[in-house]
């Protein structure tokens, strides 16, 4: 493993190793992807896919280092997408609290990655339902590198 030189371990050039899998038969798994748009910059807070739902906030690299996000995830809930490092975040506590306090949430869940800069999208989630005056159930999964929910 290679230092990048910009001191962010979560940055850190690492290689996976996994078995070839084989084909699946041509059997797709379908998308459980309930809305458009995703991203958090672009989700209207009083969007009626948020009304009487549970919400998944995601971490993006989420979706890609863990396989089954679509079945273990996302199935059944409304989507909210977001990086903590590369995004302008700037707006992001304001807009999940306008969220949070304007439609009857079920629940929320964060899924992040084990890198360090991924926390900040969990601290932002909670400070908006703070800020929001609800009390909404919260639960925080954090996703390894290698695609696996850690405990």
């Amino acid at each position: 493993m290679g230092n990048l030189g910009c001191g962010c371990p979560g940055s850190m050039a690492r290689v996976i190793e996994r078995q070839e899998t084989s084909e699946t038969g041509g059997v797709k798994t379908p998308s459980e992807l309930r809305q458009w748009p995703v991203q958090l910059h672009l989700v209207p807070p009083t969007a009626p896919y948020f009304q009487q739902a549970d919400i998944l906030i995601s971490a993006d690299c989420v979706a890609y280092a863990m396989g089954s996000l679509h079945q273990d995830l996302l199935k059944g809930k409304a989507l909210a997408i977001a990086c903590p490092k590369l995004d302008d975040t700037s707006a992001y506590v304001d807009k999940l609290a306008h969220i949070f306090s304007a439609n009857d949430i079920k629940s929320v869940t964060v899924a992040i990655m084990e890198v360090p800069c991924c926390r900040g999208l969990d601290i932002m989630v909670k400070e908006a339902l703070q800020k929001s005056g609800k009390d909404i159930p919260l639960e925080s999964i954090i996703v390894a590198i290698n695609g696996e929910r850690r405990k």
